[in-house]
């Protein structure tokens, strides 16, 4: 194999790659959100179809299918980073606005809503967390909870915010649903405080799930696939994706220590976090109208007559910042998916959080993290270029071959292989480098796609956005031109098929990188100069 072929094989990898980054989908059923009616069902004596039956006990409420349960008071809760709806019917969060992250970078005062009832407009399908006990007639996420106010804010000063709901039954169980949410942080704690004052010990776990409908084409790129999904996490099995379609196929059933349960989506996750030292049971349903649920249920907990207790959990809903997601529990930042590179991928995110510490700008973090790189792979790159360089020196001997032998290809071969040894020429001399590099090109391309940080991240002029396109279409149109330059320096294919193929895939490119974040075309554009250039000095110098 020449240089060429094996230029063009490196070069219809990276299409390939980006032609299955860009069309892969989900092909499960397009799932449409249910809307919930008041019925005027006494639904303390009913259990939606959702609540999971505790481990080893059979349930000891009826089941009902979901579009029963009814909506109740709206609880608002403001902190520096959330707005979040509760929903006195069953005290779960049903709206959860996140307050430094605008839906878009036109509506800068327009908070992103991670998680929805469904019944917006802007937020059309379902995300919710639901939460209920299980055992001794204790509230499930359908229960009607009563509060002290409508609406509660973080003071200034305040470092922490608790939500206390209460509930009671007729027999003298008293049950208290807190959340405490902390300033600047996305993780929040749940407890359930149980006073039993019935004549009997009361046994009882609590669950705690997220319930959801996969994204409508509203939210769905068309170039760029990111998975959306439920993951559970192991002591041993730290990331296991458990899709949509695999949910459908069987329910989960597994004991879990040391783990968790999320749903994620592209910049964002909810998680639930398991206590280390229990084992807790993590499962997976599909509820009416394909509603995917993801949760785990604590270990049983028992409280005497007379007597009180809680029973206690930790949450995340927000960002995908890998510094909080450290500090929460074990792998809860491989929710950052940077998939089969994250070897690579990690320390290359690692050096871009430095650079834009010092730089304060996402765009010339990139462009100094590419010259970086580019001078990692400096000597890599030179031996390429002095390769093609030489190649090209030859090319019109090289030329003159296939006018002498036409469709002697093995004499062909043969005198091309004596001009190299002659001329001292490796054939595979550009090769190597450009192989090698690949791997991280296609790491760097998952950090700046995975990357919450590089959402909605301004560079100049008309690039506010370098997790958007490219509104006037600049950058692709660049990268096309610089690719062009590029086949322009090289020598050309005397295979007149590979030399079409060649000059097709600055086209291609340019197509796809049309409508990819301009972050990554951005690093494309500098990579492309920062090339043409070395490669331009190389051949002077050789050709001179």
């Amino acid at each position: 194999m020449d240089t060429f072929r094996t230029m063009l094989f490196a070069a219809l990898v990276l299409v390939v790659f980006m032609m299955w980054q860009a069309w892969e989908k989900d092909y499960g059923q397009t799932a449409t959100p249910v809307a919930t009616q008041a019925t005027g069902q006494d639904v303390t004596a009913a259990a939606p179809a959702d609540v999971p039956q505790a481990p080893g006990t059979v349930a000891s409420l009826r089941a009902t299918p979901d579009s029963v349960a009814s909506r109740g008071k709206r609880i608002k809760v403001h902190t520096d980073v959330y707005d979040i709806e509760l929903d006195s019917q069953g005290g779960d969060i049903k709206k959860a606005y996140l307050l430094k992250y605008p839906t878009t970078a036109k509506e800068p005062d327009q908070p992103f809503a991670l998680m929805s009832d469904g019944l917006s407009d802007r937020m059309p399908h379902l995300f919710i967390s639901q939460t209920g006990l299980l055992g001794g007639g204790a509230p499930n996420h359908s229960a009607p909870y009563s509060s002290d106010a409508d609406r509660y804010s973080l003071k200034d000063g305040e470092d922490k915010l608790e939500v206390v709901l209460h509930w009671r039954n007729a027999e003298g169980l008293v049950v208290d649903k807190v959340y405490t949410f902390h300033r600047g942080r996305y993780d929040f704690e749940l407890e359930y405080r149980v006073a039993n004052h019935t004549p009997k010990a009361w046994q009882g776990s609590m669950y705690r799930q997220f319930k959801r409908t996969e994204d409508t084409g509203v939210e769905k790129s068309r170039f760029l696939y990111t998975y959306t999904g439920g993951v559970v996490s192991t002591k041993d099995n730290p990331y296991e994706k458990i899709n949509f379609d695999d949910m459908q196929d069987q329910d989960l059933k597994l004991e879990i220590k040391q783990g968790w349960v999320a749903m994620i989506q592209h910049y964002f996750v909810g998680a639930w976090i398991g206590d280390e030292g229990q084992t807790h049971h993590a499962y997976t349903k599909v509820s009416e109208g394909n509603k995917y649920v993801i949760g785990m249920v604590t270990p049983q907990a028992s409280i005497a007559p007379g007597s009180s207790g809680s029973i206690k959990a930790r949450a995340y809903v927000g960002p995908k910042l890998q510094e909080q997601l450290k500090e929460l529990a074990p792998n809860l930042e491989l929710t950052v998916d940077y998939g089969w590179l994250t070897i690579l991928a990690e320390p290359i995110f690692w050096l871009m959080k430095w650079i834009q510490s010092v730089v304060g700008n996402w765009g010339w973090t990139i462009i100094l993290l590419t010259i970086a790189i580019k001078l990692m792979f400096y000597k890599l790159s030179e031996t390429s270029y002095k390769s093609m360089a030489n190649l090209r020196r030859v090319h019109p001997r090289l030329q003159s071959l296939k006018e002498r032998f036409g469709d002697d290809k093995q004499g062909m071969q043969q005198a091309m292989m004596k001009i190299y040894k002659e001329e001292k020429i490796n054939p595979l001399g550009g090769c190597l480098p450009i192989l090698v590099q690949i791997p991280v090109f296609i790491a760097l391309y998952w950090v700046l796609l995975e990357s919450v940080e590089m959402r909605q991240a301004p560079f100049i002029l008309w690039l506010d956005d370098l997790s958007s396109k490219d509104p006037y279409y600049v950058l692709p149109l660049l990268m096309g031109a610089s690719m062009l330059i590029q086949q322009k320096l090289n020598p050309a294919p005397i295979d007149p098929v590979q030399a079409k193929i060649m000059m097709m895939l600055p086209i291609v490119f340019t197509v796809f990188f049309a409508f990819f974040p301009s972050g990554l075309v951005l690093y494309w554009v500098a990579n492309n100069v920062l090339s043409i250039t070395q490669q331009w000095v190389i051949t002077k110098r050789i050709a001179g």
